[in-house]
C-alpha cells in the first residue's frame, strides 16, 4: 500500500514538474525565457537567433521538488502580471467605449438626417412623375403603340423570308420594343420604313444573290428567286429559311416532282406568267411534304411480313399474266380453227379435238364420245394450269396483312408499356407497321382477284368451245351409225 502511494504521488510531482518545465518564467525585464534578444554583433549588426536549450532534466526528489516550488512561483508571479496589466488597461476600454458611443451618436444623426432627405425626395420624384404624365399626355399612348408594333413586326421579319434579301432588321426593332423612352424622329420613322418595306418586298418576285447553307454543310452564294414571303428556290430546288441561323438552306429532300416540276419553268421565264407550286403557310406544308415518307419508305414500313406479301404478290401477278397472255393466244387460235374445221391444226385445242374425231370416224357413237370427253378433260386442265395459285394467293394475301396489323398492334402495345402514351412517335413504328400491311395485302388481291376472275372467264369460254364441238362431233358420228344400219 505504501509502494501504491509512494508511486502515485512520484507520478503527480512528475506531472507537476512537467508543467512546471513547460512554464516559462519571466526575467527582469519582463521578456520570456524564450523569448531571446538578438545579440548585437562586434560590427553593429543582430546575429541569428539560436533555438533555447531545454531545461536539465531532475536526477532527484530534491531536484525535482525544488523544479515545482520555482514553477508554483512562475505561476504566481504570471498570474499578478497579468492583474496589473488588465488594471492599467482598464482606464483605456472605457476611453474606447466612450469613443464608439460618440462615434454611434453621429452616425445615427446623419442617418436621420438622410431620413429626412430620402422623404423630401419621393414627395419630389412623385412631383415630377405626375408633371411628367401630364406633359406626355397623347405621347404615352404613341410610346406604347411603338413597343406593340415594334414586337410584332420583329417577330414577322424574323420568320420572314425577305430578311434574306435585305438584311438584319431585328436589332432596331428589339430597341424600339425594349425601350422604356419615348422614340426619337428617327426611330419612328425607320419603324414606318421597315413597314412599308416589309409590305412592298411581300408583292415581288425578285432575284438576287445571297449566301446558302447547301445539302452537304457547306455555304455557296447563289442566285436565289424569291416569290413573295413564301417561297425560295435556287438551281431548281426548294429553299427554307431557318430562323434561328438567319440562312437560307437548302433542303435535303425535296418536294414531290408535281410541285419541283414547276421550279424550272419558273427559274428559266424572262416574262409573262409561269406556274409556281408556292407555301402559303411559309415552310409547314413544305416541311410536311418533306418529312412525307415515299413508295420505298412505306414498304419499309412494313417489315417482314410486307416483304412476303410482295414477293407472293409479285410471282402470282407474273404467273398470272403469262397464263393471260397464253390462254389469250389459245383462245385466238381456237376462234380460228372454228372456221376451218375441215383442216385439223395440232397447235390448239380444238384442232387437237377435231383430230381425236377424225381418227376415230368408223367408232360407235359411245366409243367416240368417252375419246372425246378424254381430251375435252385434258385440254381444260392445260388451260387451267396454275390458276389455282393465283386465287390461292389472292386469298391469302388479306390474311397476310391482318397478320401484319396484329403484329404491328403487339408492337404499339408494347412501346406504351415501356414508355407510355405521352409520345406519339413511340407508337408510330408499331401503327405504321399495322396499317401498310393491311394495304399491301389489299393492293396484293384486289388485282389477283380480277385477273383469276379474267382468266377462270377466258378459260370457261375456250372449255365450252370444246364441249360444244365435241358434243356436236358424236351427233352427227351417231346420225352416220343409223343411216349406215
Amino acid at each position: 500500500m505504501r509502494r501504491v502511494l509512494t508511486h502515485a504521488f512520484l507520478v503527480a510531482l512528475l506531472a507537476l514538474a512537467g508543467n512546471a518545465w513547460a512554464q516559462p518564467t519571466p526575467s527582469e525585464d519582463g521578456t520570456r525565457p524564450s523569448e531571446e534578444v538578438p545579440h548585437a554583433a562586434a560590427d553593429g549588426e543582430p546575429v541569428e537567433e539560436t533555438e533555447p536549450l531545454p531545461p536539465p532534466k531532475p536526477v532527484s526528489l530534491e531536484e525535482l521538488l525544488e523544479m515545482v516550488r520555482h514553477g508554483f512561483q512562475a505561476e504566481r508571479e504570471e498570474n499578478r502580471r497579468r492583474e496589473r496589466e488588465f488594471l492599467e488597461n482598464k482606464d483605456q476600454q472605457e476611453q474606447l467605449l466612450a469613443e464608439a458611443e460618440a462615434s454611434l451618436a453621429r452616425e445615427e444623426g446623419i442617418s436621420q438626417g438622410l431620413e429626412v432627405q430620402y422623404t423630401e425626395y419621393e414627395g419630389e420624384i412623385a412631383s415630377r412623375e405626375e408633371q411628367l404624365s401630364e406633359r406626355l399626355g397623347q405621347m404615352g399612348e404613341l410610346f406604347g403603340v411603338v413597343r406593340q408594333v415594334s414586337t410584332d413586326l420583329g417577330g414577322q421579319v424574323w420568320d420572314s423570308l425577305i430578311s434574306s434579301q435585305v438584311g438584319e432588321r431585328k436589332v432596331l426593332l428589339e430597341r424600339l420594343g425594349r425601350s422604356k423612352e419615348l422614340p426619337t424622329t428617327d426611330d419612328l420613322e425607320r419603324l414606318w420604313f421597315e413597314l412599308q418595306r416589309e409590305m412592298t418586298e411581300q408583292g415581288k418576285v425578285v432575284r438576287y444573290t445571297t449566301d446558302v447553307l447547301t445539302s452537304d454543310g457547306n455555304i455557296e452564294e447563289r442566285e436565289v428567286i424569291r416569290a413573295g414571303p413564301f417561297s425560295a428556290f435556287a438551281d431548281g430546288r426548294y429553299l427554307m429559311w431557318e430562323t434561328r441561323e438567319q440562312q437560307l438552306r437548302e433542303l435535303n429532300r425535296q418536294p414531290p416532282s408535281q410541285y419541283l416540276g414547276t421550279v424550272d419553268d419558273f427559274e428559266e421565264a424572262t416574262s409573262g406568267f409561269e406556274m409556281l407550286a408556292v407555301d402559303p403557310s411559309r415552310g409547314s406544308l413544305l416541311n410536311a411534304l418533306t418529312d412525307t415518307p415515299n413508295w420505298t419508305e412505306r414498304i419499309n414500313q412494313g417489315g417482314y411480313v410486307g416483304y412476303a406479301i410482295i414477293i407472293l404478290g409479285v410471282l402470282a401477278g407474273l404467273l398470272g399474266i403469262w397464263r393471260w397472255i397464253a390462254i389469250s393466244a389459245t383462245s385466238q387460235k381456237v376462234s380460228s380453227q372454228q372456221k376451218h374445221l375441215d383442216q385439223p391444226n395440232s397447235d390448239n385445242p380444238l384442232g387437237r379435238v377435231l383430230g381425236v374425231y377424225q381418227a376415230n370416224r368408223n367408232v360407235d357413237p359411245e366409243t367416240l364420245e368417252l375419246k372425246l370427253d378424254e381430251v375435252v378433260l385434258r385440254e381444260s386442265s392445260q388451260l387451267e394450269r396454275f390458276l389455282w395459285l393465283v386465287k390461292t394467293v389472292s386469298v391469302i394475301a388479306p390474311l397476310m396483312g391482318l397478320l401484319g396489323t396484329v403484329t404491328g398492334m403487339i408492337q404499339t402495345f408494347q412501346a406504351i408499356t415501356l414508355f407510355g402514351a405521352g409520345d406519339p412517335k413511340m407508337m408510330a413504328g408499331g401503327i405504321s407497321e399495322a396499317l401498310v400491311t393491311t394495304m399491301l395485302g389489299l393492293i396484293v388481291a384486289i388485282p389477283l382477284v380480277l385477273l383469276h376472275a379474267t382468266l377462270a372467264n377466258s378459260t370457261r369460254r375456250i372449255n365450252d368451245v370444246l364441249e360444244e364441238q365435241s358434243a356436236g362431233f358424236v351427233a352427227l358420228q351417231s346420225e352416220e351409225h343409223r343411216a349406215t344400219d
